[in-house]
């Protein structure tokens, strides 16, 4: 226990008040608010303002966030954390505890390390409370990149109900401007961005599940898309990746069909043209597919989550865009979501499943020679429904993070850098998150989660701090 405070007087628009400020630590406990580009007078106001239910904040210099707690406490749980204030107010008497004395209740999003058997945090993997941003209806797959060449990444989301695509252009610092909207087919439920008619400028490829097509939309180059051109696949195309496939430097085109029980390959004839699909039989319901080369021969294989058949399915390059029929592993139940990375650091790339049906994320590490050990389950939420792999601490180990459609919340599971993932982190977001990305908005050089949640039809932003 340590007790050194330092009082001083604040003088500004919010009248002369007595706070107190320790430098360099943190408050630890239930977050009320996040506020975003403030300086610490601007929040130590809004403090004073909701007095009757706030006490405490912590500001933060480096990117001027201010987090703002609840109640009147005479206890606190502070650490360590640099470039960083915590301050309260109206206390007469107060005690100060180290952190590995406190026990939450719940996860939150606060810079913590807490001992605990179900969530595991570092100070330098968390994230703020999310920020939202409108979208269409039933916002469903959600890509990052930057489509404007403004070097900030912008937000590109497939609005299931809508039928339409949105962009949200980056505004800078992590803010993004209200989605522009274009029209497509009925249901588009994946979206993928890539430069397809090699003129440096990304375009946006879609599935169209109730039209049974996927739509190109190419990128004009002063903030805008041409109308879709539309290309015939599978019944219920349901995800896209979009990878050159056959060695000739022109992205192409694969979709998992969930309906046929197929992937499709459209191989790019050039100029932003496809020629006609090419179907591989799969197990059934393929819903989410990646392309990575799994076996070290330079040439990209497809992985595909079959969620009827409780089983991932390998499909290895031939090396002339052509596929070998599908190697099947057994995962948990209805498997959604896939990613393949190398996680253990071995320069093979191994699989990474959300089970929906088990609530669990399945590793499969990689054996060689596009072989894959039976996977290790961890639990994480209600649902898991979308998978990314991303170093989010920056410790060169690529964690797990996972969006979980029922719990409303995703999951971060840090890399133990031993072959295993801690148990997840959680931090809150609206309701039904469907699709997860982690991508640097803020220009930071740290990862940031942004999230679909397809049933408060909003685009959610966590920036890493």
């Amino acid at each position: 226990m340590f007790c050194q405070i330092f009082f001083l007087s604040l003088f500004s628009i919010c009248n002369s008040i007595l706070i107190a400020k320790v430098q360099n630590h943190i408050i630890v406990g239930d977050m009320y608010n996040n506020l975003f580009n403030v300086t610490q007078d601007q929040c130590i106001c809004e403090m004073i303002k909701v007095n009757d239910t706030i006490s405490a904040l912590n500001y933060f210099s480096t990117n001027q966030t201010c987090q703002l707690f609840r109640s009147n406490i005479s206890t606190i749980y502070i650490e360590f954390y640099s470039n960083s204030t915590f301050v309260f107010i109206n206390q007469s008497s107060i005690s100060i505890l180290n952190i590995q004395e406190y026990q939450s209740s719940t996860s939150t999003s606060t810079p913590t390390t807490i001992s605990s058997t179900t969530t595991s945090t570092s100070a330098h993997s968390l994230f703020l409370n999310q920020t939202t941003y409108p979208a269409g209806v039933m916002s469903w797959s959600v890509a990052v990149i930057d489509v404007n060449n403004d070097n900030k990444l912008d937000i590109i989301v497939a609005n299931y109900n809508s039928n339409n695509v949105g962009i949200l252009l980056n505004a800078g610092n992590g803010t993004f401007s209200a989605q522009t909207t274009y029209s497509v087919g009925t249901n588009p439920s994946s979206v993928a961005v890539a430069d397809v008619n090699s003129d440096n400028k990304p375009d946006i490829i879609v599935t169209n599940s109730g039209s049974n097509n996927i739509g190109i939309l190419f990128n004009t180059g002063n903030d805008t898309f041409n109308a879709q051109t539309t290309y015939s696949v599978g019944t219920d195309p349901w995800s896209v990746s979009v990878i050159d496939v056959n060695s000739d430097n022109k992205p192409d085109i694969i979709v998992a069909n969930y309906g046929s029980n197929t992937v499709s390959v459209l191989l790019n004839a050039g100029s932003g043209i496809f020629n006609a699909q090419t179907a591989y039989l799969v197990s059934y319901y393929p819903i989410s597919v990646a392309v990575v080369d799994v076996n070290n021969d330079n040439r990209p294989d497809i992985i595909v989550a079959n969620f009827d058949s409780n089983n991932v399915g390998i499909l290895l390059n031939t090396g002339s865009g052509t596929f070998n029929a599908q190697t099947a592993y057994l995962v948990d139940t209805n498997p959604v979501s896939v990613a393949v990375v190398d996680v253990n650091n071995d320069n093979k790339s191994d699989i990474i499943i959300a089970n929906y049906g088990s609530n669990t994320v399945g590793v499969l590490l990689n054996t060689g020679s596009g072989t894959f050990n039976a996977q290790t389950t961890y639990s994480v939420g209600i649902n898991p429904i979308s998978v990314a792999v991303v170093d989010v601490n920056s410790d060169n180990k690529p964690d797990i993070i996972v969006a979980n459609y029922g719990s409303n919340n995703v999951g971060v599971l840090l890399n133990t850098g031993n072959c295993t993932f801690n148990a997840q982190t959680t931090y809150s977001v609206s309701s039904n998150p469907v699709s997860v990305v982690v991508a640097d908005v803020n220009n930071d050089s740290k990862p940031d989660i942004v999230v679909a949640n397809s049933g408060s039809n909003n685009i959610a932003v966590l920036l890493n701090y």
